[in-house]
């Protein structure tokens, strides 16, 4: 009986415990959650997710079930998630939904996920956020939602009105490209622009840089003709960066999609069309990724080795393990495996030897030199480090380097 009666006092705490998080509406139609919200006069929050996205899960698991969260959301909105796929397992509170769903991805254009739509208490669109975050900068993204100076849609229609000031307009295209709005981003941007005296104050060139996106925009024609006047401002080779990135976009990148596409040859032709514009850096790169797709191996092992010749000061560990990591799969003369061999070293000692992955690539990469106790060392470090889930696989490395054994590929 004691056992009992402390379970009874027990309930009213659980059920205070589920409710510190953000509480989502479940059993009501998309009629329903908006009159509940009008009748609570509390806007209308959506989270449009899907069940492959891994930013949802992100928010679903971490963000939402937090308790400053839970208290910004159930004080200010109602709450309500919808599925926007289809899958063999949903059940029929989600089935219920996919008419409403697919109507909304249509009306709304949700193409991004996770979207989270904001609609005032009488039903109305007035804001929209892409993409999660952690929890205090999405309390902050969705705060804007409440008020009408910051409200994205409510700002749009002022826009569209003609009564926005140069400020309002810049604060709006810099929503719209958030809100992965381009069409209104490139319109609102423009606009702002043409009420600009001059472009050349640094407030003015960072937008201009933020919002260049093709070879057409004022910004790619501008930072394309007074590179140095740009650079003056901003910093050395900042409008040669925003200027190639449009190159790369608009002469490389859709070109290689095609059949029998000449990595070496479109890189000339965009060289050719803009000699003022230096690209190298990026398409040396490009051509050790293409290659390595490709499994053109020769051609890959002269690539990267060129490319860390020019650029290796500047590569991040994570890279540095991939090129070793490759090098190690694919190429068989000694001297690109010892230069590989000191990248992965490099990778090593910048993670403090706490990356069992980066341990693993450069145990490998000993035992191919015939370093053999090294490597077993190095292998056994690894071991120690990784997850109990993957221990089997680097143990096994691990024995066959202990047996001479030769190894083909890294552990996964």
């Amino acid at each position: 009986m004691k056992k009992l009666t402390l379970l009874f006092l027990l309930l009213p705490f659980i059920g205070l415990a589920q409710e510190k998080g953000t509480h989502f509406e479940h059993g009501l139609s998309w009629q329903q959650v908006k009159e509940k919200a009008k009748k609570e006069n509390k806007y209308l929050f959506v989270d449009c997710f899907t069940t492959w996205c891994g930013p949802c899960k992100y928010m679903a698991s971490t963000i939402f079930p937090q308790e400053k969260v839970g208290t910004f959301f159930n004080k200010n909105f109602v709450n309500v998630k919808i599925q926007f796929d289809k899958t063999k397992d949903d059940n029929e509170e989600v089935k219920a939904w996919y008419a409403d769903a697919e109507s909304m991805s249509k009306e709304f254009n949700v193409r991004a996920y996770p979207t989270f739509l904001i609609f005032s208490p009488d039903g109305q669109l007035v804001h929209r956020i892409v993409g999660g975050g952690e929890a205090d900068d999405f309390i902050a993204r969705a705060e804007k939602a409440l008020k009408p100076e910051t409200q994205y849609y409510t700002l749009l229609k002022k826009y569209e009105a003609g009564k926005s000031t140069p400020e309002e307009l810049r604060q709006l295209a810099m929503t719209a490209a958030g809100a992965y709005d381009q069409e209104n981003s490139d319109k609102v941007s423009a606009a702002y622009l043409n009420t600009q005296t001059n472009l050349y104050t640094k407030e003015n060139l960072e937008f201009l840089g933020l919002f260049t996106n093709n070879s057409k925009s004022k910004g790619f024609q501008l930072m394309l003709k007074e590179p140095a006047k740009v650079d003056a401002t901003l910093g050395k080779g900042k409008a040669n960066e925003t200027v190639g990135r449009v190159i790369l976009s608009e002469e490389i990148y859709p070109h290689l999609r095609k059949p029998n596409a000449n990595i070496d040859s479109l890189i000339a032709v965009a060289t050719a069309k803009y000699p003022t514009v230096d690209i190298s850096k990026s398409t040396d790169l490009l051509k050790v990724q293409v290659y390595q797709g490709a499994k053109a191996w020769d051609k890959f092992q002269t690539a990267v080795l060129a490319y860390m010749k020019k650029y290796g000061t500047e590569v991040n560990p994570q890279m540095l393990n991939s090129f070793a990591w490759t090098v190690f799969e694919n190429c068989k003369d000694p001297d690109c495996v010892a230069s590989a061999l000191a990248w992965s070293k490099r990778s090593v000692d910048a993670t403090q030897e706490k990356e069992p992955a980066f341990l693993d690539t450069y145990a490998n990469l000993l035992y191919k030199l015939g370093k053999k106790d090294e490597a077993i060392a190095m292998q056994q470090k690894a071991v120690n480090l990784v997850a109990a889930a993957e221990k089997p696989q680097y143990q096994g490395t691990l024995d066959k380097m202990k047996k001479g054994e030769k190894i083909e590929s890294k552990v996964e």
